[in-house]
């Protein structure tokens, strides 16, 4: 019996242990995760630093400085580039190692690696999206460069050599959490970081729902609710600017699209463009006679951020700035010459093909009069506590066939705007190099080297906006845009018809820009480009004008402007989407039908400034009474067909404002599930019921409860979604219309105000704070500054020996 109890005692203890190492689930393993030595007690970090520290690596020329300023920003001096690069990649590693390793996993598709199945369908989309392809590709093109070659192998040398030289007890605590390793980084990996940029900023597509749309409605209906121009505007390029070339040829139209185009027989949509603003005034407007510029990109806002602050000093270069984590280079940022920032053109560069094959081995599919075979590329997927799957994508000469059948398609999720058997064209796919492009960008001196750069980038488009000391400013809506004929890619297009291929494409040359414009200033906020008068097709859909005309609005009216000015105007929560349409809606109330607490409601928003403020009430009003109002008008419409098995595009909230505030009578107004014959004023009273009855409900009556701040609720959460790793809610103003655009989980990234002058002086701030690391002190010591629209100085030294107030710890890098 005694040596059956130890047997039994010491089966149960090698049980136990065993279990206490091991990941069951979420769940990480626990005795590995709680052990004093090696567990998450070692991710805590004091925040006060070594104030000198020296670390010897294999692969350095010279010794490397790298100063931390009080907000531990490196500020990195060396010798060459090889070594900048080198000590970008490892500074970079050094905080962010989690972050760079967990956005390469989720764009190449290797996520399950690590999570397990419940990763698997997207980790599917990625690989038949061709993200990987697609950074092979480019990658290519960058080995053929020997300028980005070397940034991008020194770049990777340095991270590696920070994993090399980490032991595992320091590793990050989501490395501990998720129970894997770090693995050696590639300059594939810089690559796939750019694909997911093209993915965020140009990866959206609702010509599936479109087509839909127009087989349902048919053409004169769709070509009325979709148009090509909102009815107001305010282009990025000023209107009346002259193109100094002669235009290529247009393509003409195929035959399919002119057909669908005079057909009358009736037979998860895409957001809004991604939004970000930049502007910049002359010196003629400013106080000191210099250029001012302004950047601020929106994106999803995560811990840690999408940026990372560096300067970069080396013979040739000294430029300061935000950098994407996992890529070399700064990319949003300005030198002792020049500035530049970017916003998303929201080019139409991402079309569908109808494919059609010539039988079920789908091994040829027809083009140009005849029979093409297609290609395989096998993808295996490793997936953490099963086999590894092996999924087969066709591929054309169009692109991949992101879904041949209907059975290996998710029904949820980022896969539900994909149609079945079409082929993905997609700018992505192409060879690129948009690494020269900031690799030039950080050595610029002035206009010409500006231009220069932005021959080199391809995608996402984006709107560069310049400013440099000789006192020129500039804006170009910058990409590789493919030369197409008007509404081409609108709609789904015709896989076999070379009329409906992309051939040639928009000279770099020939993309619109302006250069010292007279009214001396220059903004973009992801509306339309340009006026008419631009020969060529870029996209049919542009966020609307509201961001873009309050911010000329401002910078029209703006004298002897300051840093503060800009600023401030980064900030700003005037809505002119409601200066548009509000007047309207409450004219058609009806207040003698009004209980009390309508009533109450109806003197706050009356009264209302338009200002999307955190403690606005009106604003939470308004914001809800549009969307309730919104659905009532197109909800019968458009709702998914169930009946037909269809998604239709919805009617974009300009169009709407269009109808409500022309047209007061429509057949739009009226609701075909009821008997009755709804008008317009009899939808907007229901909505403003609704929208009350809502609030009530859910904040109790009308008072501090309803405040925007309270209503919205910001959050900014881990990239991993980590409970008490984010910020919680919290009250802040600024909505998706306005030009402080922070919604719920996405607004401003960045915050940066550029004064130029005989030294250039930058001021910026990102949500979050330098360290990926929840236990640093540097984690979200930002946010506070970021979240009351204040902006900290960019510290930009000269020499390693500069502001040393400002320095709080050195670290030096020399070989072995």
């Amino acid at each position: 019996m005694k040596f059956f109890i130890a047997c039994l005692v010491s089966f149960c203890t090698l049980l136990l242990i065993w279990a206490l190492q091991t990941k069951f689930g979420d769940i990480p393993p626990i005795g590995k995760f709680l052990n004093p030595v090696s567990g998450f007690w070692q991710n805590a970090e004091s925040k006060n630093i070594d104030t000198k520290r020296n670390i010897k690596l294999d692969g350095l020329s010279g010794n490397i400085t790298i100063k931390y300023d009080e907000y531990m920003i490196p500020h990195i001096f060396a010798d060459n580039d090889h070594d900048l690069y080198f000590a970008q990649g490892y500074v970079t590693a050094q905080d962010r190692l989690w972050q760079m390793d967990i956005q390469t996993r989720s764009a190449s598709g290797r996520l399950s690696e690590v999570v397990g199945p419940k990763a698997l369908d997207l980790d599917r989309y990625h690989r038949r999206m061709g993200m990987v392809f697609g950074a092979e590709n480019t990658l290519k093109e960058c080995m053929k460069d020997p300028q980005v070659k070397a940034m991008l192998m020194a770049y990777c040398d340095g991270v590696n050599a920070y994993i090399h030289n980490l032991p595992s007890k320091y590793y990050p605590i989501e490395f501990k959490l998720l129970d894997y390793a770090p693995e050696d980084y590639t300059p594939l990996d810089c690559t796939l970081v750019l694909k997911l940029m093209s993915e965020t900023l140009a990866g959206g597509s609702d010509d599936f729902q479109l087509t839909n749309t127009l087989k349902y409605f048919g053409a004169k209906v769709t070509n009325d609710l979709f148009p090509d121009h909102y009815f107001k505007d305010d282009p990025i390029i000023p209107t009346g600017t002259k193109w100094d070339f002669k235009p290529l040829p247009i393509p003409k139209p195929s035959k399919g699209f002119i057909g669908e185009m005079t057909d009358t027989i009736k037979t998860k949509q895409k957001v809004d463009g991604i939004g970000s603003n930049n502007w910049v005034v002359a010196g003629s407007r400013s106080a000191n006679g210099y250029p001012i510029l302004a950047n601020d990109p929106h994106l999803n806002l995560t811990f840690p951020s999408i940026w990372y602050q560096v300067q970069l000093a080396a013979p040739g270069v000294n430029v300061n700035g935000v950098s994407l984590p996992g890529t070399p280079a700064v990319i949003i940022g300005f030198n002792q010459h020049i500035g530049w920032g970017v916003t998303n053109v929201d080019a139409d560069v991402l079309d569908w093909y109808q494919i059609r094959f010539k039988d079920l081995s789908k091994k040829e599919y027809w083009y140009n009069g005849k029979w093409i075979p297609d290609t395989r590329r096998v993808e295996e997927i490793k997936i953490r506590g099963q086999k590894t799957m092996f999924d087969t994508v066709i591929y054309t000469h169009i692109g991949p066939v992101v879904y041949a059948s209907g059975n290996s398609k998710p029904k949820m999720g980022r896969a539900a705007n994909v149609p079945v058997g079409h082929a993905l064209r997609w700018i992505a796919h192409d060879p690129s190099l948009e690494f020269k492009t900031f690799y030039l960008l950080n050595r610029g001196k002035n206009y010409t080297d500006y231009r220069e750069a932005l021959k080199y980038f391809s995608a996402p488009a984006q709107n560069f906006i310049f400013a440099s000391n000789d006192k020129d400013i500039a804006i170009t809506p910058n990409g590789k845009f493919p030369l197409k004929y008007k509404d081409q890619g609108k709609y789904i297009l015709d896989g076999g018809d070379t009329a409906d291929a992309w051939h040639v494409f928009i000279p770099m040359e020939q993309n619109p820009t302006v250069k010292n414009p007279e009214q001396g200033f220059l903004s973009s906020a992801n509306q339309e480009s340009t006026d008419s008068t631009y020969p060529y097709y870029i996209n049919w859909h542009f966020s609307s004008y509201t961001r873009g005309k309050r911010i000329n609005d401002k910078l029209r009216a703006m004298h002897h402007a300051t840093v503060d000015s800009l600023r401030l105007l980064q900030t700003d929560n005037y809505s002119i989407f409601a200066e548009d349409v509000l007047g309207t809606m409450l004219a058609d109330l009806d207040q003698s039908k009004m209980s009390g607490e309508q009533k109450q409601a109806y003197k706050v928003i009356a009264t209302w400034d338009k200002q999307y403020s955190a403690g606005s009430i009106a604003a939470s009003i308004f914001d809800l009474w549009w969307t309730k109002l919104y659905l009532a008008i197109w909800s019968d419409d458009f709702t998914v067909k169930k009946d037909i098995n269809i998604q239709l595009k919805w009617p974009s909230n300009y169009r709407t404002i269009e109808l409500l505030t022309t047209q007061k009578t429509s057949k739009w107004y009226d609701d075909s599930r009821t008997q009755e014959v709804e008008t317009r004023a009899a939808l907007i009273n229901k909505s403003f019921d609704g929208t009350i009855d809502s609030l009530t409900r859910k904040y109790g009556k009308l008072g501090a409860t309803w405040q925007w701040g309270t209503v919205k609720g910001s959050d900014i959460a881990h990239l991993g979604n980590v409970p008490g790793f984010g910020t919680g809610p919290f009250s802040a103003g600024g909505a998706a219309g306005v030009i402080n655009a922070l919604s719920d989980t996405h607004g401003p990234s960045w915050r940066m105000v550029l004064q130029f002058g005989p030294k250039v002086q930058g001021y910026g701030v990102f949500p979050g704070g330098e360290s990926g690391n929840p236990g640093s002190y540097y984690y979200d010591n930002m946010f506070t500054t970021w979240k009351n629209g204040q902006l900290n100085p960019l510290l930009f030294l000269q020499t390693p020996t500069d502001a040393a107030a400002h320095i709080k710890t050195t670290l030096t890098l020399s070989n072995k």
